[in-house]
């Protein structure tokens, strides 16, 4: 008995919005990026759930540095430092230029920063 009267609520609740009218629907439907941009935004978000990509990046936030500089800083072998470089590297989060045979990391954009302090210290 109950089963079939919540089916008939369902049914009588479907397509029906409290708050939200057709334009607006269609306008926050519209506004949702595709797929693509999607996997996009959670690929680059993702870099911040990794301590030591976080860790890397604050250091990044404050100086440029090399491998060997971040692997003394951070008490990481050089190896797991290259590997998250490269990460962050490929999602274009930190850029490098070549000093003689080192290569010396930098932020690309100091709105990374920006994302972890918000995150940090809270913001509203």
């Amino acid at each position: 008995m109950y089963e079939n009267i919540f089916k008939r609520v369902k049914n009588s609740m479907e397509n029906k919005f409290l708050l939200l009218s057709e334009r607006n629907k269609h306008d926050i439907i519209s506004s949702i990026p595709e797929e693509r941009q999607i996997s996009r935004l959670a690929d680059y978000f993702q870099n911040f759930a990794d301590s030591t990509r976080i860790k890397i990046l604050s250091c990044l936030a404050l100086s440029k540095l090399c491998v060997n500089d971040l692997s003394n800083l951070l008490g990481i072998n050089q190896t797991t430092i290259s590997h998250q470089l490269k990460l962050l590297k490929d999602q274009g989060i930190v850029s490098y230029k070549r000093d003689g045979k080192i290569l010396v990391y930098s932020l690309v954009n100091q709105s990374v920063n920006d994302i972890m302090n918000y995150a940090v210290l809270g913001q509203g």
